[in-house]
């Protein structure tokens, strides 16, 4: 449990006001040891702090020191780098929005910055600090502006590309610093309004590209066809959002947190279409992972396609972080699937999609039920890709075979700290499975 003494002491950096608290983890964590730390960074230029980096459990500081560590990229009105092919599309004010690249101040391969596949052993501060260093140029258009200016012409080019570019910016002003934290998409560092933007050394890659000249295929089709060819989910969620797919004249600029789910969405339901044509697993499977201080338990379980994912969020985690009890919350979906967007939001699709890509690989269909315990050591939100990749990761195990209800929630009870009752009262599989379990001893009783 954090605690901290004292009253906040503000230390001025770069023009930037930092709160620093006194942090227990474990041992005692000095206050003055951050703040010497923060100072010398001050003298000599931003550089890792072993003791912060290493040491601090509190989103709060790890947001602090991270903005330190982005003074660097506000100090100019210029930048050089080698884009990861990223970019963001903003929503606010649509159609009116904000879009740009994320470009980071090196050159080489820096593919890696912007594939949440490849994330897998990282923890959330090596995603922090590695997603911070990129920065992102704002240029307001309307969405419907896909195919006029320059600007959106350029933003257009880097989905295309197959690798990193080379991106020049000039800005109309410093970067800002403002560190996005959202559930949906990964962070990112400062922003600032674009003045010029060029690429150069772009070369696009040969199968987004052909879709992008088909202006007659359905985004649906194009999403599909490069998921089948084995392109990251990631780059077509970019693609996406930059608007490369669908009919030409109906082709827009789509949000990026908007186009993260409708990727998810749509490649897990055409999926279904193949997954319901299985006959259902012949046993209870059950999968278990931790990752990020989240713990995995995943079932598969004899029936026709259901899906329920669950979430219980500890006090001090990302949407619990004034909580004194544990959050519980879920979605569910029957076998003809969903009308209304998820409760739980974009993580449902996310995890729909690596539930349905394992089954494909059992050529079996089943009711699968995802409970997920969000431990304190889940700092802060970085991107749905958590729940994608770490569901895939977890389905990659070796799993349990279970063959009853009662070998079910003996396994619940070893795995997860949260009992099963909790559990039940939160899932609609659960409270369905045990009802039918009565129905069946009452007939046999009968």
């Amino acid at each position: 449990m954090h605690k901290r003494r004292g009253s906040p002491r503000r230390l001025r950096v770069g023009g930037c006001h930092l709160i620093i608290v006194g942090i227990y983890i474990g041992g005692r964590l000095e206050r003055g040891a951050i703040l010497d730390e923060l100072a010398d960074q001050k003298a000599t230029g931003v550089k890792r702090s072993d003791i912060v980096y290493r040491h601090m459990r509190d989103p709060a500081l790890l947001r602090y020191y991270y903005r330190i560590k982005m003074l660097q990229l506000t100090s100019k009105t210029e930048l050089v780098g080698s884009s990861p092919t990223d970019l963001f599309i903003g929503r606010f004010g649509y159609p009116y929005v904000n879009i740009g690249p994320l470009v980071p101040p090196e050159f080489g391969d820096t593919a890696i910055l912007s594939m949440p596949e490849r994330w897998h052993n990282m923890s959330i501060e090596d995603i922090v600090n590695m997603r911070s260093r990129l920065v992102r140029g704002l240029y307001r258009t309307k969405v419907q502006n896909v195919e006029h200016g320059h600007m959106e012409e350029l933003v257009r080019d880097l989905a295309l590309a197959e690798r990193p570019a080379e991106a020049e910016l000039s800005f109309s002003g410093r970067p800002f610093v403002k560190m996005t934290m959202k559930d949906e998409v990964e962070p990112f560092g400062p922003s600032a309004k674009m003045k010029q933007f060029n690429l150069y050394n772009m070369h696009a890659d040969r199968s987004v590209e052909r879709l992008y000249s088909d202006t007659d295929a359905l985004s649906k089709t194009a999403m599909v066809e490069l998921y089948g060819k084995g392109v990251p989910v990631s780059k077509i969620q970019r693609g996406l959002s930059a608007g490369l797919f669908g009919i030409g004249s109906k082709r827009k600029f789509v949000p990026t947190r908007w186009s993260i789910t409708a990727v998810d969405d749509t490649l897990s339901k055409s999926n279904l279409e193949e997954v319901k044509s299985y006959d259902p697993v012949d046993a209870i499977y059950a999968y278990y992972n931790v990752a990020l201080d989240n713990r995995w338990l995943i079932f598969l379980i004899p029936g026709n396609w259901q899906y329920e994912s669950i979430e219980a969020w500890y006090p001090k985690t990302v949407w619990n972080e004034n909580g004194v009890d544990i959050s519980i919350f879920g979605s569910y979906e029957q076998y003809t699937g969903r009308k209304s967007y998820a409760e739980i939001g974009g993580c449902y699709y996310s995890g729909r999609l690596a539930i349905t890509e394992k089954l494909q690989l059992l050529k079996r269909q089943a009711v699968a039920l995802i409970l997920r315990e969000v431990h304190e050591g889940y700092l802060m939100p970085v991107g749905v890709w958590n729940v994608r990749e770490h569901v895939r990761e977890t389905l990659e195990k070796e799993p349990q075979i279970l063959h009853s209800t009662n070998e079910m929630f003996d396994c619940i009870k070893s795995k997860l700290e949260i009992g099963r009752n909790d559990w039940i009262r939160n899932s609609v599989i659960l409270r369905n499975l045990i009802s039918q379990k009565r129905i069946n001893e009452y007939a046999r009783i009968a």
